[in-house]
């Protein structure tokens, strides 16, 4: 049955495939007809097919559309004196360092350069901070992946429990912590990452008050502020946490 379906798959595939390439060519004799300067000049060594963006709609990746700019919202209403960022993407810290002064860590550090924005080396099971020392710090689509090797890094199947609780050594009192993860039906996938139910990350944060909670659903819905309980009904959702330390 799976083989039949594989097929048919693959046969819908190079349908559409022969009919965006037999439009992309059309398009290629009715342009060269159209351009009547000398700005460029049109050969087709140089052809560049792009057949699968003509869409209705711009497209999109919900969980990093849509978390990043939760995240950003919630440090202006902190308006902290500096932002740290662990290892989430680096769109976030790039674009935020134009307002606050950021600094982003990774385990593999990113080689850029832009004022505002400082880059170095660290590993979220030993944070180069001191005890309750940070006012405002994110950690976003990372923790379930730490202990999976899947970055380079040791395997450990604490990985992520070590890393939290890092992170929490390191806010201080009233401090926050944005905190993003796959939320859903629990389960482990190595060694790409791990999906968490609502309660196995509440229950983390006994110290903290979990001042939002926003969600990404299967659908690609962004509600926020959300139901804990909508974690139920999702299979890969997006969970955004604000924890501030008591």
């Amino acid at each position: 049955m799976n083989k039949i379906f594989n097929k048919l798959i693959s046969l819908i595939n190079y349908i559409r495939s022969y009919k965006l390439r037999k439009t992309f060519f059309k398009q290629v004799q009715l342009f060269s007809k159209l351009s009547c300067d000398n700005r460029f000049l049109f050969k087709k060594s140089d052809l560049f097919p792009c057949l699968y963006d003509a869409t209705a709609t711009t497209p999109f990746d919900a969980h990093y559309v849509y978390h990043p700019a939760w995240a950003a919202r919630i440090v202006r209403k902190i308006n902290p004196a500096k932002h740290i960022d662990i290892s989430s993407i680096l769109h976030f810290s790039t674009q935020l360092s134009a307002f606050i002064p950021t600094e982003f860590y990774d385990y593999r550090p990113a080689k850029l350069h832009l004022e505002g924005l400082i880059t170095e080396s660290a590993d979220l099971n030993q944070l180069p901070f001191a005890d309750a020392s940070i006012e405002s710090i994110s950690c976003m689509h990372t923790i379930e992946h730490i202990g999976l090797g899947r970055y380079g890094d040791s395997l450990d199947p604490d990985g992520d429990l070590k890393a939290i609780k890092e992170l929490k050594r390191v806010v201080k009192q009233g401090g926050s912590l944005l905190l993003v993860i796959p939320v859903g039906r629990p389960r482990l996938q190595f060694n790409a990452h791990r999906v968490y139910s609502f309660e196995m990350i509440a229950e983390q944060f006994p110290d903290f008050e979990l001042k939002d909670f926003s969600l990404i659903t299967d659908t690609n819905e962004f509600l926020s502020p959300a139901l804990p309980a909508l974690v139920d009904e999702q299979s890969y959702g997006c969970g955004c946490f604000w924890f501030v330390k008591k």
